[in-house]
Parts: C-alpha cells; sequence; structure tokens
C-alpha cells in the first residue's frame, strides 16, 4: 500500500507536508468526490471484508467504492500514514420511518484531533448527509457547509449529528417517492460516543449489514458520489442528481429511472465504476435515504 498510490486515485496533487485543517480538508474532499459511497459488492455476489490490504486493492486499484466501514478504514491509514492523530469511533444510524437510532454500532467514523481541537471526519456516510469539511467537535455550533447546516449536540456524553435541510425543487414529480421533502426541517443522522475503537469490533456488523435479509443495504443497491456542487446517487434504478443551493436556499433534485441497459454505462459515466461481475440492482425497502 502506497500513499502515493492513494492519492492518485482521489486526485490529490497537492502538498501534505504540513499536518493542518486546510491540508486535511483538502484530502478529505478530493477523498468523498473521487471514491463512491457503494454497497455494490452484495448485489454481485461478492463478499466485503474489512481487513485494510483488501479495501486499499478494491478501493486505490480497482478504482471502487466502498461503505463506511471501508471508506473511512482506507481514509485512518491515509492520515496515519502522513502522521496526522486519529482515532475509530463507532456510531448508531438514525432511521426516521422508526424515529429510533440503531440498536447497535452499524457505522464507522474518525476523530482527529489537530492543534488541541478535535474533529469528526467522516467520508462514508454518503448521499446528502455526508458532511464536506471536518466538523469541529464542539456542542450546540452550527457548521454551514455545502449540503446544509450540520451540528453536534452533546448529552451525558453522547454526541448527536443533526443537518438541517433546504426546501428542494424536484421538476420530475411523478418519480419521487420522498413524502417528506417539504415537511422534514432538520434530519437527525446518527449518535456517538468518544470511546475509541478497533477494526475488529465491526466484523460482526459488517457481516449482518451484508446478509441480514431485513438490512437496509441488502434490500437497496445504492452508488452515492459527491460532485463539485452537489451528490449524484443510483438507489436501484433511480438515479439522483442534487445541485445543493442552486437558488434562494433551494436544492435542485432531478430524478430519473433508468432501464436495466443503461445500468452499466451510468455506473462508468457517472460514478467511474466498472464492476468486475453482474449487478443486479434491487430496491424493495421503504426506507428513505434522501
Amino acid at each position: 500500500m502506497d500513499i502515493k498510490e492513494y492519492f492518485a486515485r482521489i486526485s490529490y496533487r497537492g502538498s501534505y507536508d504540513k499536518l493542518d485543517l486546510e491540508t486535511l480538508t483538502e484530502i478529505f474532499q478530493h477523498h468523498i468526490r473521487a471514491v463512491p459511497f457503494e454497497n455494490l459488492s452484495i448485489h454481485c455476489g461478492e463478499s466485503i471484508e474489512l481487513d485494510l490490504a483488501s479495501t486499499y486493492d478494491k478501493i486505490v486499484r480497482k478504482k471502487r467504492g466502498g461503505w463506511c466501514m471501508e471508506n473511512n478504514h482506507l481514509l485512518s491509514w491515509a492520515l496515519k500514514t502522513l502522521g496526522y492523530d486519529v482515532t475509530l469511533l463507532g456510531s448508531k444510524v438514525y432511521v426516521p420511518e422508526y424515529d429510533a437510532y440503531a440498536d447497535d454500532i452499524d457505522h464507522l467514523l474518525l476523530k482527529v484531533v489537530l492543534c488541541d481541537k478535535s474533529y469528526i471526519v467522516d467520508g462514508g456516510f454518503g448521499m446528502v448527509y455526508q458532511i464536506w469539511q471536518p466538523m469541529e467537535l464542539i456542542s450546540g455550533k452550527d457548521q454551514p457547509q455545502t449540503p446544509g447546516v450540520f451540528r453536534f449536540l452533546e448529552e451525558n456524553g453522547t454526541w448527536y449529528l443533526e443537518k438541517v435541510k433546504r426546501k428542494q425543487c424536484v421538476p420530475n414529480q411523478s418519480v419521487s417517492s420522498s413524502h417528506n421533502v417539504d415537511k422534514e426541517v432538520c434530519r437527525r443522522v446518527y449518535l456517538f460516543t468518544l470511546q475509541p475503537r478497533d477494526i475488529e469490533e465491526f466484523r460482526a456488523r459488517n457481516l449482518h449489514l451484508q446478509t441480514a435479509p431485513d438490512s437496509l443495504f441488502v434490500t437497496k443497491s445504492m452508488c452515492s458520489l459527491q460532485t463539485a456542487d452537489g451528490v449524484r446517487a443510483l438507489v436501484g434504478w433511480k438515479l439522483t442528481e442534487i445541485k445543493y443551493n442552486y437558488k434562494d436556499n433551494m436544492d435542485l433534485v432531478e430524478i430519473r429511472i433508468l432501464a436495466d441497459e443503461e445500468i452499466e454505462k451510468t455506473l462508468k459515466e457517472k460514478f467511474n465504476i466498472t464492476l468486475d461481475k453482474k449487478f443486479v440492482p434491487i430496491n424493495t425497502s421503504r426506507l428513505s435515504l434522501f
């Protein structure tokens, strides 16, 4: 595993001799715009492994994406290689349809300490709740970013991440399945503690999420990638492209349903992904990702 090969994968050509917030932010943004958040392996008959060498080979050499336990594990390796102070953390994702957080830790994120300040770096959430900049770990402070306003709230050692949403303009309403686009003003994203974690602690959950019949990742095939001004996502056969804040504090949401013969071309052109095995799209869950 070579850091320069990783930088080539994410098209990062900047300097990395300074361990500062600016460099961290640049590397982070290159990562989320080059490496998709995706679970396509599950729907190609492949297993998702958590050993770092396999993740490196998949994302860097095969130019694939991955989910949080892959993306953030690889990102932690890159940052540690450069000399950053990085700690793995575990979180429980909020499921709005159930109005509850997951029962078990199901998301991996990173804490990075710079100049005695702690930041949350999470390159593996995807969709519209993907942060674009490291977030200072401070409670109750609005932290505006291009995707929207994020903030942390802390209560008795538990931290909560939430995002204030903008209104959305959806020209093609006929294919939109989001029933609460205008009603939902603020969305809880996940909760976490600052207890340091090891990648081994995620192995059981990693297996469960890709095999349990009721797992969101089993019932939905998904691939999302952050762009210069928004995000694009392929969930099942539905391609959604969002341009953030395109006018008057409103996001533009364009949706198209693809035919089977368009899937492979779309993955290549929109996400720079070429799959080795036959991919079978699926979207049988009603849980919303937006």
